[in-house]
C-alpha cells in the first residue's frame, strides 16, 4: 500500500524597487531547467516565515526581508526520492520579501541560475501556473503599495 503524507514548504518572492519605479524579481532555475520561486522545506523547527527567508537566502543569495505573507499553494506529486513509494499532499506558503543585500552569482548548488528580471517578464517565465498566480498577487500588492506611499 502506497503511503500518504504531508509536505510544509515556504519560499518568497523577493523584489527590489529600480530607479525607473518598476520592480524586479529573483527567480531560479533548477536542474530541470524549469524557473521557479525559491522554496523549499521547514527545517530543525524554522517557522514558515524563517524557511521562506533561508531558502531565498540559500538558492538566490540574497538577504531579504519579511513584509507579508502572499499565498499558498497546495499540490499532489509521487515521491521519487523515498525507500519506499508516497503519494504526497504538499503546501507551500509564500512571502513578499524585500531585497537587503547580496548578489544573485552566490546562489546555492540546489538552482542552476538565479537572475533579477522585471515582475511581468518573470510572471511569464515561472514554469507553474500556481507560482505564476503568487506573482500576480506579489504584483498587486506592490502596485497597491506604490500608489499608497
Amino acid at each position: 500500500m502506497t503511503q500518504v503524507r504531508t509536505e510544509i514548504s515556504a519560499g518568497g518572492v523577493v523584489f527590489r524597487m529600480r530607479d525607473d519605479g518598476g520592480f524586479d524579481v529573483a527567480l531560479i532555475r533548477t536542474h530541470e531547467g524549469r524557473w521557479q520561486l525559491p522554496k523549499g522545506w521547514l527545517e530543525g523547527g524554522e517557522s514558515k516565515e524563517e524557511t521562506a527567508l533561508r531558502e531565498v537566502r540559500e538558492e538566490t543569495g540574497v538577504e531579504a526581508r519579511l513584509v507579508g505573507h502572499l499565498g499558498e499553494i497546495e499540490y499532489w506529486y509521487n515521491s521519487t526520492y523515498d525507500p519506499e513509494p508516497a503519494r504526497v499532499h504538499k503546501f507551500v506558503h509564500f512571502y513578499l520579501l524585500q531585497y537587503v543585500s547580496g548578489s544573485t552569482d552566490d546562489h546555492d548548488h540546489e538552482a542552476l541560475e538565479a537572475r533579477w528580471l522585471d515582475i511581468a517578464d518573470a510572471a511569464r517565465m515561472l514554469a507553474f501556473k500556481d507560482e505564476r498566480r503568487i506573482m500576480s498577487l506579489a504584483a498587486e500588492a506592490l502596485t497597491k503599495a506604490a500608489a499608497d506611499a
